[in-house]
């Protein structure tokens, strides 16, 4: 019911509205004039003291092809009633009127209606659309309707996204996305699987959205079909394309059957059938073997010798080989009684994937460092040594040579050539083990190298695990129902609380750790870890919203070589895939991004990132850096070359343990990218400056094998290089760090440093900014003011006909899979924008979501100007101009 005006009336004239006037008919009195311009009769009817009240008010309509519509008005007590569109009065001439009685109220009831044609839209030219309300007049005044609005029917041809064919396993989740074509009225969408109409009432596991997608919680194999979209409006009706729907089963397989009866070759067999289930519609064949044998006679049975010629074969082979054993027992005793150096020398090719191989003769009597290819046989010991060798101190005739350059490992391969061996037949090198020993440098040493003493002096091994080491980074802040953001300074890790997601007059302690000890997730096969191990709790704490948690990774994202996996830690230490990067889920959402994944979960807990590689073209990021310091001895200088993995976290802990040994980053660290193709790591120290500094003998190149490198998932791995100045006066160093994968990526670390503290430059760790407030609450934590952030919800939130939903506000922030977690969600453009907040907490580029906003403005206006061509026989020209 429309308003009413009070002012004056007239009855039996004829009303000109856009005159503002009432001419009475001649012989019906003379017209007067009021002090507000009217003129009205000299007399008034009598007539019943009552506003018109509409019975009937105009409907919002539509014109279809080139048929004019009908507005409708009927009112009571009404003496006249004309219609105003766009503001203005319509012509009497374009009104139909009847009149009649109320028979119950005794009062007049006036109906009038009028015709709009498609061309009177067309050439409306408003900032809204074309509109038309009635005005009724009684003695007492005035009344105005509804405004209707007039619009033109149409719907195009193309589906702005066709649902896509997938293949799911049984009991997977299927979303089929559909986004039916712009039309006015908006469409309505129908879902037909094999052509008939899908009812999700009739069955609990479809579920159809507003958004129009359609979701299969569980599939079954009677969900396996050709699935079509069907848009309608009064217009016309659209298909989209059919998208093939395959619902796969992998077969497994049943349980072994008994062991059957013993053969008389000793073996028993079982066997095992992929039929529980069997594999349907392309699903995978059982893996492993279908048919087991072993021996059934605990390794007793013997076979039958056919005569005594086999025995005495049989006896002289156990001789030889008692003989041979008693020859390398006796070999080993004499070379221990006879060895200035005995077995403590260490073959790094254990650790490195072997090096070089060198020669070289020592005198026993008389400086151990004499090289003499010209010495008699009888007066020396020759040696050949695989790995890098350390000598030092010529007096003190002790054979030095690095530690593991790596983690310790329990014991160490030690490979002895001498020429008495030769002598007596031997030609390969025997192979001894003996025990590392463990144990720590004196107080204030801090040098990259162990040295080995001869018998009855204590041995030093650098023992990495012994220095202090941390099993968790923590920090921790309260949050209430304003929200936060709480940080992990330098580590990449943090924690967005959306504002509401804490409910009113509450207020929580959040805390968030990083578990810097030996990782709790063991890599399965050819998994890998990719992540730190982030906890987040109170693990009981709820949220009404999802909360926005990020995880730095080292993989070059590439869905082509990469299955990434977000695990979460059970109560019971066990860990458990939460979903794949990739997969379509309603429980949670993840964003991966080039450094670090973006995850939207509603309960706290432990999680990691997990990547299967695809191809040997998967790669993961490695950070490089060398660091450096003085040894005990004044001369030498070591160098300390890092390779871990590209995130901050991880960079840090290394920052940390060099803090502890007094070393100095010399270079700004770089990216390796290291393939997962089976090829080992090179380093290499290149450039030294000739008759400045010298390198120990063969430790200049050091290699580390591909699996070290791959799953380097304990403590940061490194290689150590020790230099020797041949001066004291020597204080500048310049030099090359080569690090290069076989068949890969190669990285150039450039040393120019001096040695001395006082003259050094130093290299910032990490940007400042980082840990200046760890947790942050209310409005300051977020980038995007709340009163801004509140009305992008309310435009976005809502349907649009012209598609200027939260569906293109994703798409426009690079959000493009997984919409139906989305579509679960009671504001989607909310948590669109929680995820913006996650992705933008360094730099805060509100211009970027300006950027987009704008373009969806565009965008928006773009599709309101494409042309009648574009549309089939049963859409209709319009344009801006138009006023749609």
């Amino acid at each position: 019911m429309g308003t009413a005006a009070a002012g004056g009336g007239c009855g039996g004239c004829r009303w000109l509205p856009w005159l503002g006037l009432c001419f009475w008919a001649a012989g019906a009195g003379a017209a007067r004039g009021t002090d507000n311009g009217e003129v009205l009769p000299d007399s008034i009817p009598s007539a019943p003291g009552t506003l018109p009240h509409f019975i009937e008010e105009p409907e919002d309509a539509y014109i279809i092809k080139s048929n004019p519509i009908a507005l409708r008005c009927k009112a009571r007590p009404a003496m006249q009633i004309f219609f105003k569109c766009n503001g203005e009065w319509v012509h009497q001439n374009e009104h139909v009127s009847e009149e009649s009685l109320d028979e119950s109220s005794g009062l007049k009831v006036r109906e009038v209606f009028i015709n709009v044609t498609r061309q009177q839209v067309e050439d409306f030219h408003g900032p809204e659309d074309y509109w038309c309300q009635c005005v009724a007049w009684s003695h007492l005044g005035t009344s105005k309707s509804r405004k209707a609005s007039v619009r033109i029917a149409y719907l195009r041809k193309n589906f702005e996204q066709d649902p896509q064919g997938r293949e799911v396993p049984i009991e997977g989740m299927i979303v089929l996305h559909c986004r039916p074509p712009e039309g006015v009225p908006a469409a309505e969408v129908e879902w037909l699987k094999n052509e008939e109409p899908i009812d999700s009432e009739q069955d609990e596991n479809i579920d159809t959205r507003a958004d129009h997608n359609l979701i299969i919680r569980q599939a079954r194999l009677s969900d396996s079909g050709n699935y079509t979209c069907m848009a309608a409006n009064i217009v016309a009706k659209r298909r989209s394309l059919s998208a093939t729907v395959v619902v796969y089963v992998d077969g497994s397989w049943e349980v072994w059957s008994e062991w059957s009866v013993c053969s008389p070759e000793c073996e028993h067999l079982r066997i095992r059938e992929c039929t529980a289930p069997p594999p349907r519609n392309g699903g995978k064949f059982c893996e492993g073997l279908s048919q087991e044998s072993e021996n059934c006679t605990d390794g007793l049975c013997i076979l039958g010798i056919e005569n005594a010629s086999d025995i005495a074969l049989y006896s002289g082979l156990g001789a030889a080989v008692v003989a041979v054993a008693v020859l390398v027992i006796g070999v080993t005793l004499y070379r221990r009684s006879h060895s200035d150096y005995g077995v403590d020398v260490i073959d790094s090719s254990a650790l490195t994937g072997g090096f070089q191989t060198f020669n070289f003769k020592t005198v026993r009597q008389g400086n151990s460092l004499l090289l003499n290819p010209a010495m008699q046989p009888d007066l020396t010991v020759s040696r050949t040594y695989s790995g890098p060798i350390c000598l030092q101190d010529p007096l003190d005739k002790e054979l030095m040579t690095e530690s593991s350059l790596f983690n310790p490992l329990s014991d160490i391969k030690v490979k002895v050539q001498s020429s008495f061996m030769v002598s007596l037949g031997v030609p390969e090198r025997a192979e001894y083990h003996g025990k590392n020993h463990s144990g720590t440098f004196p107080h204030g040493n801090n040098r990259g190298f162990s040295t080995i003493h001869p018998r009855n002096k204590t041995p030093y091994i650098q023992n990495l695990s012994s220095l202090p080491t941390r099993t968790e980074l923590r920090t921790t802040g309260v949050f209430g129902h304003l929200g936060g953001r709480l940080v992990m300074p330098n580590t990449g890790v943090s924690l967005l609380i959306p504002h509401g997601a804490i409910p009113e007059e509450n207020s929580w302690e959040i805390y968030m750790s990083i578990n810097q000890g030996e990782p709790s997730l063991q890599s399965d096969g050819s998994e890998v870890l990719l992540s730190p191990e982030v906890t987040c709790g109170p693990p009981d704490m709820l949220v009404t919203t999802p909360f926005a948690l990020t995880i730095p990774h080292c993989a070059d994202v590439s869905s082509e070589h990469w299955t990434v996996h977000l695990k979460k830690r059970t109560q019971q230490g066990k860990w458990e895939e939460v979903m794949s990067v990739e997969d379509e889920s309603t429980s949670c959402y993840c964003l991966l991004d080039p450094f670090a994944c973006h995850v939207l979960l509603d309960s706290f807990g432990t999680y990691a990132l997990t990547g299967e590689p695809i191809t040997d073209c998967a790669v993961k990021q490695l950070k490089v850096a060398v660091f450096g310091c003085m040894s005990c001895n004044s001369l030498d200088y070591n160098l300390r070359v890092y390779c871990v993995d590209n995130t901050p976290c991880a960079f840090q802990e290394v920052v940390s343990d060099e803090r502890h040994q007094g070393g100095q980053l010399l270079e700004e660290p770089k990216l390796l990218h290291f393939k997962g193709n089976t090829f080992s790591l090179q380093i290499s120290v290149l450039d030294i400056p000739p008759f400045l500094w010298r390198i120990k003998p063969f430790t200049a190149c050091q290699e580390v094998p591909f699996s070290r490198v791959w799953s380097s998932n304990r403590q940061p791995l490194h290689c150590a290089f020790s230099l020797e100045r041949y001066t004291p006066t020597t204080t500048q160093l310049s030099c090359k760090i080569c690090i290069r994968q076989l068949k890969g990526h190669e990285q150039i670390l450039q040393v120019q440093t001096s040695i001395l503290e006082s003259e050094r430059e130093t290299i910032t760790f990490f940007a400042q900014e980082d840990s200046t407030f760890p947790a942050q609450t209310g409005p300051k934590a977020f980038k995007i003011p709340y009163s801004i952030r509140q009305r992008i919800c309310a435009t976005f939130d809502t349907p649009n006909a012209k598609g200027k939903d939260w569906q293109m506000l994703a798409q426009k922030n690079s959000i493009n899979r997984n919409l139906s977690y989305f579509a679960t969600q009671s504001s989607p453009s909310a948590v669109i924008l929680n995820l913006w907040e996650a992705r933008h907490q360094q730099d805060g580029d509100l211009d970027s979501l300006a950027c987009a906003l704008e373009e969806i403005g565009r965008t928006h206006t773009k599709l309101s100007n494409i042309t009648e061509s574009q549309l089939d026989e049963a859409d209709f020209n319009y344009s801006r101009q138009n006023g749609l």
